[in-house]
């Protein structure tokens, strides 16, 4: 994903020839989700193919970056190619935006705009007399389990400044890398690597602690489910970056990327920072609001 070596730079666009990993990594894709359905419709053996077709994406992607790492390090990408490594990340971050923003809007719609109908007097008469309308509620039929929300002390707060830590230490890479002092960047990458790691730690430990000590499950109301579907998909995605700067920390020690040509680093990087203000997001609107 860089364009580390200009000395067989092509001269305009590079093509590559037919490849056959897009259509292992569908393969793959939906083996996953064919597992993932039948396994969670009681089939046993849909945890089986679940695995096999994550094991297949594992190496299928491998294989694959592989293949574009030689190309990028055997110059053949010019700077067309890296303008669109650049607006492929871009469009790539936007759809996770939107992701991000669907959930972010649910629970705002649950707080502000069902929580308050249901506890207005027509609802409290006929419905549900006994509903109070707070946030976070056991729902209108009383159905769910008493639970305790996560407050913002300690452990989210502790996340939350290992993330803002963790993007000081990236930038402080970037900056190295950019003024080719290859040391210092590759020890304070192998520093964000391991906060990025750090706070995967902790937040399952924060799950652990949520839902043996608070009660607070996945279908404990509309908050159990925002809570779990928020942060654990966040956590997913930090786990992934983690995974993408470890692999660019290796890369940085076997010499790849130079001062003025290193987009795999950048493309991490921005996804890294993406992460770092989902998680502010996070921080004010689930656990301080």
């Amino acid at each position: 994903m860089s364009a580390s070596h200009s000395v067989k730079e092509a001269p305009y666009y590079f093509v590559p020839g037919e490849s056959p990993h897009p259509v292992r990594t569908a393969v793959t894709l939906l083996a996953m989700g064919v597992g993932a359905a039948t396994w969670i419709n009681g089939v046993a053996f849909g945890k089986w193919i679940l695995l096999v077709g994550l094991a297949g994406l594992i190496a299928s992607l491998w294989v694959w970056f592989a293949d574009a790492i030689r190309e990028s390090e055997g110059g053949l990408n010019s700077r067309r190619v890296d303008v669109s490594y650049r607006w492929g990340m871009s469009w790539f971050i936007f759809s996770e935006v939107m992701f991000f923003a669907g959930f972010f809007g649910a629970l705002w719609y649950v707080r502000t705009v069902t929580t308050p109908t249901l506890g207005d007097l027509d609802h409290r008469l006929f419905l549900w007399p006994d509903f109070v309308a707070v946030w976070p509620n056991l729902g209108p039929a009383g159905v769910v389990e008493e639970f305790q929300t996560v407050g913002p002390f300690w452990l989210p707060t502790i996340n939350t400044a290992l993330l803002l830590t963790s993007g000081l230490t990236l930038t402080i890479s970037h900056h190295a890398l950019r003024a080719s002092h290859r040391a210092k960047a590759i020890f304070w990458l192998a520093a964000t690597v391991l906060l990025g790691f750090i706070f995967v730690g902790v937040q399952t430990y924060e799950y652990i602690h949520a839902y043996a000590d608070l009660n607070l499950k996945f279908n404990s109301g509309a908050f159990g489910s925002l809570f779990y579907m928020l942060t654990g998909f966040h956590g997913f995605h930090v786990l992934l970056g983690a995974t993408m700067l470890t692999v660019i920390l290796v890369r940085l020690m076997r010499g790849h990327f130079t001062a003025t040509h290193h987009f795999g680093f950048e493309g991490a990087a921005w996804y890294w920072h993406f992460v770092d203000v989902v998680w502010l997001g996070l921080y004010l609107f689930v656990y301080w609001f």
